[in-house]
């Protein structure tokens, strides 16, 4: 049981660091709410209103 319970908490404690990575290099993460369309010009829109200063571009 102890094992178990040693190996859920190492789970936990890799996985972590790497979602968070990955929300770092989304448009629109954290306080922006997430992506809410694509402007005209290839620009990520915010759920919050606000263009993303990403580099990267949609369609």
């Amino acid at each position: 049981m102890k094992s178990m319970l040693l190996s859920l908490l190492v789970f936990v404690f890799i996985t972590l660091p790497i979602s968070q990575a990955q929300a770092k290099n989304t448009p629109c993460s954290g306080k922006m709410g997430g992506v809410s369309h694509c402007s005209k010009d290839g620009k990520f829109v915010c759920k919050n209103g606000k263009i993303s200063q990403s580099k990267k571009t949609c369609h």
